[in-house]
């Protein structure tokens, strides 16, 4: 059975995700960046994360050598998700580099600095592996992206936490709110 691409992108675009903008320096030095929603964690030790980037985008072919950031997006950064996905539609607000000379933009919900760590071919993307070297988190709810469409969480979400203390197998346990956890 031959896979039609359109509604295999239907069907993976059920699948929730954050936005980011993947942010590094070009050959002249000024910063680039693309909107990418294929971003996942890999390992805490070492620190890995990894990016999904189409092989055709101009920024899977400077990621490969250079510090990245992985800028993650506030609700409210509609605007500059589609200005990084091709719709230049605002003038972009950089914070300082970070410390391994990556680019970051201002006012992002996280940001995550990375120097390369290996890539792989994956068939029209390349998946980038990078080392994190900084990160920061800054309060406020994330872009959402969802069948095509950005979202956001409304303001009656109420988040069940992780409790990742318990040991082995079948120990975990969620928490309705914060305020529920039990030492």
């Amino acid at each position: 059975m031959a896979i039609d691409p359109k509604e295999l992108r239907q069907c993976l675009g059920h699948f929730a995700t954050g936005v980011t903008v993947i942010t590094c320096r070009g050959e002249d030095g000024a910063p680039h960046g693309a909107t990418v929603n294929a971003f996942t964690a890999v390992s805490l030790d070492p620190p890995l994360v990894l990016v999904s980037l189409d092989r055709r985008s101009r920024l899977c072919g400077l990621a490969e050598s250079r510090p990245f950031t992985v800028n993650v997006l506030e609700s409210a950064q509609k605007e500059l998700a589609l200005h990084f996905a091709g719709r230049p539609n605002q003038e972009v607000r950089w914070a300082a580099d970070s410390d391994c000379g990556a680019p970051r933009l201002d006012g992002t919900l996280a940001h995550i600095s990375c120097t390369p760590w290996r890539s792989y071919d994956g068939g029209d993307h390349v998946l980038f592996l990078g080392e994190v070297q900084q990160f920061h988190i800054h309060p406020g709810r994330p872009l959402l992206f969802h069948s095509g469409q950005f979202h956001h969480l409304g303001d009656d979400h109420n988040p069940l936490f992780w409790d990742d203390s318990a040991d082995g197998p079948g120990g975990v346990s969620f928490f309705p709110s914060r305020s529920a956890r039990t030492a």
